[in-house]
């Protein structure tokens, strides 16, 4: 994957897994904006085809929703 390093993936959020529509090493998180590394990725939105950074933002995201 070190042709994809710093670059932002594109991924549709599927309800037990995502799939990889543009190849990268990363997603942004939706509310903190902070870079995930997609081996790191546990949380989404399947609704919003959004990412989290951790459960918080998963949080936070559905209480604005």
């Amino acid at each position: 994957m070190l042709m994809n390093s710093g670059r932002l993936a594109k991924l549709n959020y599927m309800a037990n897994a995502f799939r990889v529509l543009v190849p990268g090493d990363h997603v942004m998180c939706a509310i903190s904006g902070t870079p995930i590394a997609l081996d790191d990725l546990r949380y989404w939105s399947v609704a919003r085809q959004e990412a989290y950074a951790s459960a918080v933002e998963a949080t936070k995201a559905e209480q604005k929703a």
